[in-house]
């Protein structure tokens, strides 16, 4: 058997596997978070579009974190070619529209900058390991969690135990989300059954109230909910829509940096909201 060397097939061949591997980086690691997640089986609004929301080459240089897949976060992410941004609110909550305006210099960013855009609402909020809920209600320290809070379909919120003053309460939570919270001062001095969803939830604080809570947090909610909480008997905290749903991208982006060895980091753009 004659053998032939030809100059520059070997690292033409290893170039070639080296590029194959790249592309398949960005359908492993969303392949492996639609599973994580339960994309397929979780329920959510129309507009969500759980996933991937634009695919890039499948070179990934690092991860990204944030809540919105705003024009400002893109673009930030943007300074680095191959980034793969995790959001909790995604591109698409408007239908199909015009690629005018905002939507057409988002895509923009992502195009130039061989951006990745990967969204998940609802399944991060009511993940067991890396949801907005479980999360919060864990640094607050609630005990004996279980699930409750119905939304399409599935609970999607912590129900938990603690035993402290409201007061002590108050300044606990604002710590743990590093802001002012909003009180609505419906309920009894002491807290001890605590209701969590994160979010714009102020309208479940009626679901609250059937659950037995004398305590509910929540991101923020409409105006009526302040009397409809002190009719109800309940201390409605509002501690930010957007504060309150920093820790599911955070986790999620932690644990596939290090799962598939890349950097990651937090790309912070609060709406005080």
């Amino acid at each position: 058997m004659i053998f032939f060397a030809v100059p520059g097939i070997g690292k033409r061949l290893d170039w070639n596997h080296e590029c194959d591997h790249a592309l398949r980086v960005l359908s492993e690691i969303t392949r492996h978070l639609d599973e994580l997640l339960n994309h397929a089986t979780v329920g959510d609004y129309p507009g969500a579009h759980n996933g991937l929301q634009i695919e890039n080459s499948g070179r990934i240089a690092r991860v990204c974190a944030a809540v919105d897949a705003c024009e400002a976060v893109l673009a930030e992410a943007a300074r680095v070619p191959g980034t793969l941004l995790l959001v909790h609110h995604g591109l698409l909550w408007g239908g199909a529209r015009a690629f005018t305006g905002a939507l057409r210099r988002k895509l923009k960013h992502a195009f130039d900058a061989d951006l990745a855009v990967f969204s998940s609402h609802l399944p991060l909020d009511l993940h067991a390991k890396h949801g907005n809920n479980a999360l919060l209600a864990n640094a607050l320290g609630l005990k004996k969690c279980g699930r409750a809070f119905q939304s399409k379909g599935q609970p999607i919120g912590i129900l938990g135990r603690t035993d402290t003053s409201r007061a002590d309460f108050s300044r606990h939570l604002a710590k743990t989300v590093g802001g002012a919270v909003k009180l609505a001062p419906g309920g009894p001095a002491r807290v001890r059954r605590v209701g969590v969803v994160t979010g714009g939830a102020g309208d479940l604080v009626a679901e609250a109230a059937a659950l037995g809570c004398d305590t509910f947090v929540t991101g923020e909610g409409a105006h009526h909910t302040f009397t409809l909480a002190e009719e109800l008997g309940v201390n409605l905290f509002y501690a930010g829509h957007y504060a309150t749903e920093t820790f599911g991208v955070k986790s999620l982006a932690r644990h596939v940096a290090r799962k598939f060895r890349k950097p990651w980091e937090f790309i912070h753009h609060p709406t005080g909201l």
